[in-house]
């Protein structure tokens, strides 16, 4: 392995809290990798931090009538906190809109430039003429010519996945004001991707056809087998990093510029904070440059980010990009738009204590290779028959067993059986799989030794040995402590939380991973044992119900023509409907109810009858106002007493958006007493 390790999980966008599929697809694989390499004694950087110059913010910010930098505040803070309510455990968790980033993305530009790397070039680009400003990528909306998406962005459609540009777009529109953009020639700078060409496919196709996901260099591969074409690193915008030329006034860095260098900002923060030189990490050879990132972002990574650092020259390139696939949510496309998503901060605070179960149920389901998919079923199944069933009930099992039999003291005894001869592999087999970015399979020779275990206990039974053949007890008491002891240790880059838990509960400290590999004992023979903690509780039926209630009723109000439209009532049967009376009326007379802001007393003709009828419509309407109108009553309601005038009756009327209410009138010549159907 190498001598050091610069590990960088994607930037979130600072636009809204993070879900499953970003901690599914990114954060909880990077976690993991990172925590391994720890426990092997590697030099390991971890860096992560919020993208907060994307056009996602300025969109939010347009629609919340706030700032960008407001919008950005506090998402960053949420964003930040639920990354550590989860365990991911980054050495630094940075911003791009810091001060130290703009001044270090500046100097990069700034750097490219004066080699002569990029090519001012003047074209034309959509222009919104009603809200005055030119159109990023983000803000331009249409029909994906790849797939016909009809909401297709100008740089991607999130249907197909295709990269795209706002001029490939079919029938495109503003998404500022909904209108159909019209061209205006502006000035950017560009970077000749297509003459590293070349470059890039001798360095990835070439260079890493053995070691790099298929998925990856399937799309690198397409990329360049299309001809790669110059992309402005500039943008008419007004919220990023200023480009550093005098003639590039109102013009900021292209966000996927800008955020990438926010990894070597964030290096530069994090050894300036622990009195480190933060060039290795990023300009030594012998330095391994991992980027986990999602599928959506392997061009970035892949194509223009190495474009970047080798045209700079100072810079090493990535080892490796283990970007994975997309997580489905309940058979359907996660979509923050749609709010289609398991929140994770939601999570966090509705599982208390189960930040685990969702890491480990996310690791299982985790999409490395294609999409995968996550139901609330499968995360209760997983947490209740593996989780408490298997890891749980073992160690339970050991803990009771050991404080039965031994005072809750280690024993000394032989534990070369015959199934166990393998026991220390599993340390090594799980380190290879994690060294190849196969945590799935890491995970499953984890969950099998604890499978190991209760398969031990079950074929040995000390329960009835202590009685028949006691003598074999300690022997089986201490291999059962042996499993116990590497299920604690090799738990901990997938559940950190329980691995402490069940380390604390062994009396043990964590170890290397080294001395796993390399010791042929994990406990140590007079050890007195802690007192057993409930390691995994089972999730409930109703828990999920509720969750599943919850995307049910945000697919409900998916439906709604009226978002602001007051939930539909409890349903009612075909004979109840026809028990209503509805009436064509007319107000005769009208008074202010006394001592009742919001009444008024009508007297009203129903064509049957002149009744009373009380109304809460005096905030939409002065007496006046009502006398003469035609109106739709309610005549077979039974007759109730408000503020001591009996009504008889009751108007109909409908909520309009100022508050207010409005009449449901019938025709003008409707005749009172008509019937409504």
């Amino acid at each position: 392995m190498s001598k050091r390790y610069t590990v960088t999980s994607a930037l979130p966008y600072a636009n809204g809290p993070i879900h499953i599929g970003h901690l599914a697809g990114v954060y909880i694989p990077a976690d993991i990798y990172v925590r391994y390499l720890r426990r092997k004694g590697k030099d390991v950087l971890f860096v992560g931090g919020s993208d907060e110059h994307g056009i996602p913010v300025t969109i939010r910010a347009k629609r919340e009538n706030t700032t960008p930098q407001a919008i950005v505040d506090r998402y960053h803070d949420l964003i930040k906190n639920t990354f550590a309510d989860l365990g991911i455990s980054f050495d630094i968790y940075d911003r791009t809109s810091s001060q130290h980033h703009h001044k270090n993305a500046a100097e990069f530009f700034t750097h490219l430039y004066d080699k002569g790397v990029f090519q001012a070039e003047e074209t034309e680009q959509y222009f919104d003429e009603e809200a005055g400003e030119f159109l990023a990528d983000r803000y331009i909306v249409g029909e994906c010519p790849n797939c016909g998406n009809a909401n297709a962005y100008g740089d991607q459609c999130e249907s197909c996945g295709s990269s795209l540009s706002p001029r490939e777009l079919i029938n495109p529109k503003s998404a500022l004001s909904g209108n159909i953009p019209v061209l205006r020639k502006t000035k950017n700078w560009t970077l000749p991707l297509d003459q590293y060409e070349d470059f890039l496919r001798d360095w990835a196709v070439e260079g890493h056809k053995d070691d790099w996901k298929s998925n990856v260099l399937g799309q690198v591969k397409s990329w360049l087998d299309d001809g790669l074409k110059p992309r402005a690193m500039t943008r008419d915008l007004d919220w990023g990093v200023n480009v550093p030329l005098d003639e590039a006034a109102g013009k900021v860095l292209y966000v996927w510029f800008d955020a990438p260098i926010g990894y070597i900002s964030a290096t530069q923060k994090w050894a300036e904070e622990n009195g480190k030189d933060w060039k290795p990490y990023w300009q030594d050879e012998e330095t391994e440059l991992i980027h986990f990132i999602g599928k959506d972002n392997i061009v970035f990574h892949c194509v223009i980010f190495p474009v970047m650092l080798k045209a700079h020259g100072d810079y090493i390139l990535p080892k490796n990009v283990p970007a994975n696939e997309f997580l489905n949510l309940e058979n359907d496309k996660i979509s923050t738009s749609r709010n289609h998503a398991v929140w994770a901060h939601e999570y966090v605070e509705e599982f208390p204590g189960k930040q685990d179960v969702l890491r480990y149920v996310l690791t299982s389901n985790m999409p490395e290779n294609k999409d995968n998919n996550f139901t609330w079923k499968d995360f209760q199944t997983k947490n209740n028959s593996e989780l408490v069933g298997i890891l749980g009930n073992f160690l339970n099992r050991v803990m009771v067993l050991t404080n039965k039999y031994h005072d809750g003291v280690i024993p000394e005894g032989e534990t070369t059986f015959e199934e166990l001869k393998d026991l220390k592999e599993y340390p090594k087999r799980i380190g290879a799989y994690l060294e190849k970015f196969e945590f799935r399979n890491a995970l499953s020779e984890l969950m099998n030794l604890a499978r190991l275990g209760n398969q031990f206990l079950q074929v040995q039974e000390p329960w009835k040995k202590i009685k028949t053949n006691p003598e074999e007890v300690p022997s089986i008491m201490r291999a059962s402590l042996e499993i116990s002891a590497l299920l604690a240790q090799l738990a901990e880059p997938f559940m950190p939380q329980a691995s402490a838990k069940m380390l604390r509960m062994l009396n043990l400290e964590l170890k290397t991973w080294d001395e796993l590999e390399e010791s042929d004992s994990w406990v140590t023979t007079g050890q007195l044992l802690n007192k057993a903690e409930l390691l995994f509780d089972k999730v409930e039926d109703d828990a999920i119900e509720f969750q599943l209630n919850k995307l049910n009723e945000t697919k409900r109000q998916n439906k709604m023509t009226n978002p602001n439209a007051e939930p539909q009532k409890e349903t009612c049967t075909f004979d109840d409907f026809q028990k209503i009376d509805l009436r064509v009326g007319t107000i005769l007379e009208a008074k202010k109810v006394e001592k009742a802001d919001k009444l008024l007393e009508l007297k009203v003709d129903t064509g049957i009858d002149v009744r009373t009828i009380v109304s809460g419509i005096a905030e939409s309407f002065t007496p006046e106002e009502v006398i003469g109108k035609k109106c739709t009553v309610l005549v077979n309601l039974a007759p109730r007493k408000i503020r001591g005038v009996e009504s008889q009756g009751m108007l109909l009327f409908t909520d309009k958006t100022d508050g207010k209410l409005s009449f449901v009138n019938p025709e003008d010549d409707a005749a009172n007493g008509a019937g409504i159907a």
